[in-house]
């Protein structure tokens, strides 16, 4: 696919703003000016612009609104509100709204969230990894025939749709609680075809075949009563240590979560209920004053009581969501460089190391404007495989030619994935952050290169 990724946010971050930080930093002294200290209300914005061969336009906006009261807690917010709107001419899309306050409740900090994505296009590449096969060929017009099998054979329907409320409190020292609760409503289904080849020419259509979603279905390796998603209530406990010294973007201090996750059968449609245990440690090191950091974040993420169903286990479980997607692994929030949703299992490990260095700062049009690039290295793997093989192992040769089972499976060798990149960061009153990142795949079945263009660090 061609994609042009929300080219007018480019213009601005790089066309606009840094030619401000370089005229700051040719200053004589060259010393960083004072930082301004923000009351009130603040807007941050940006358009969202792109262009996908088969999912057509995408055009809407984003809007983060910070209300930093009297301006004495500086830089932290007394409210957020975020809202973005944003689809494509061909069904796609993503609609949501994100609340966090530490002063709505005193002494308790509110985190709401209300999303909708739908997705005509979502990424399928099977489960665990590397025991699940991608071949990169059939997805490329230009293999051929009798090789490309279509664009979106990687690719199902998904309408995803959560409401997301969390309180968090003091406990002693740097320890808090956390509880709260997710409530999921999620539909999966083939790709529509029809719908993607309106208005395309002849040699410019998907063909009409089955895609891996299709065939999983036909295998029984999604079992029947999953094939359409389902609904389902979750529940969170946890404990949160944090003494990070700035929120956004941390020069040093500790961030750590230990969270249970409980779906209760009673309270949706699946056929199991389950529990999940998710442990994060998240730790920034400065290494030049104000200037440059290395951090890191390690995470564990598994089911250990129960069964989740297939359309549930991409989704990542934190304290605090620092964008509209939260999953993986594999993608902008987990391993850049990674195909989206490349390594789900029921149990998944995964590392992000990154240098950050601040390397200019500006004011503009009365707003404090900081810049950063920084490198990076991410890695992760299942370690709890969600359980397919030995279905596969038993399907006939009605259901399966055996010689073509190495096309779909390598059972016994997912390992690591790994990823090396780099980034660039733009912030404004250091909580409206535009994040653009590079990520290099260090193995072809993961896919080749990712960019992205949103919101925030990683953590």
């Amino acid at each position: 696919m061609n994609n042009l990724k929300k080219t007018i946010i480019l213009i601005i971050g790089l066309l606009i703003i840094i030619p401000s930080a370089e005229a700051q930093e040719s200053k004589k002294d060259k010393k960083t000016k004072e930082e301004k200290i923000k009351k009130g209300w603040n807007l941050g914005a940006l358009p969202v612009v792109s262009y996908n061969s088969d999912l057509g336009f995408q055009y809407g906006a984003l809007v983060n609104l910070y209300d930093y009261g009297d301006g004495s807690k500086y830089p932290k917010y007394d409210h957020s509100l975020y809202f973005e709107a944003s689809g494509y001419t061909k069904g796609s899309g993503l609609f949501r709204f994100y609340y966090d306050s530490e002063a709505l409740i005193k002494g308790i900090r509110v985190s709401a969230d209300l999303s909708y994505v739908p997705d005509q296009a979502y990424s399928f590449y099977g489960f665990n990894g590397y025991d699940a096969v991608y071949n990169h060929d059939w997805e490329l017009q230009s293999s051929g025939e009798g090789i490309y099998k279509s664009r979106v054979f990687y690719r199902q329907k998904r309408e995803f749709f959560r409401i997301k409320l969390d309180f968090q409190g003091k406990i002693a020292g740097n320890f808090r609680w956390l509880a709260g609760f997710n409530f999921f409503s999620i539909y999966t289904n083939s790709v529509d075809i029809d719908h993607l080849n309106k208005n395309k020419s002849d040699s410019d259509k998907l063909p009409d075949i089955e895609g891996l979603y299709d065939k999983y279905l036909r295998w029984g390796l999604i079992p029947e009563s999953q094939k359409r998603g389902g609904m389902l209530t979750n529940f969170k406990l946890g404990v949160v240590f944090d003494t990070r010294d700035n929120e956004p973007n941390p020069m040093r201090g500790m961030w750590s979560e230990i969270l249970l996750i409980g779906a209760p059968k009673p309270l949706s449609n699946m056929d199991n209920g389950f529990t999940k245990l998710v442990v994060t440690h998240r730790q920034y090191f400065t290494l030049v004053k104000e200037k440059l950091s290395f951090v890191y974040r390690l995470g564990l993420q598994s089911t250990i009581a129960g069964k989740a169903p297939y359309y549930v286990e991409q989704i990542m479980y934190m304290s605090k969501m620092n964008g509209a997607d939260s999953e993986g692994l594999g993608g902008a929030k987990t391993l850049r460089g990674v195909l989206r949703n490349r390594v789900i299992g029921d149990g998944i490990v995964y590392g992000n190391f990154e240098f950050r260095w601040k390397f200019a700062s500006a004011h503009w049009f009365n707003q404090n404007f900081y810049f950063a690039l920084s490198s990076f290295f991410d890695t992760g793997r299942v370690i709890k495989n969600y359980e397919i093989e030995e279905k596969a192992n038993t399907l006939g040769q009605a259901d399966f030619d055996p010689d073509f089972k190495k096309d779909y499976f390598d059972f016994g060798t997912e390992t690591f994935h790994n990823t090396v990149g780099g980034g660039l960061h733009i912030a404004m009153n250091q909580n409206f952050i535009l994040a653009i990142d590079f990520g290099k795949a260090l193995s072809e079945q993961d896919g080749n290169t990712g960019i992205y263009i949103g919101l925030n660090f990683l953590f």
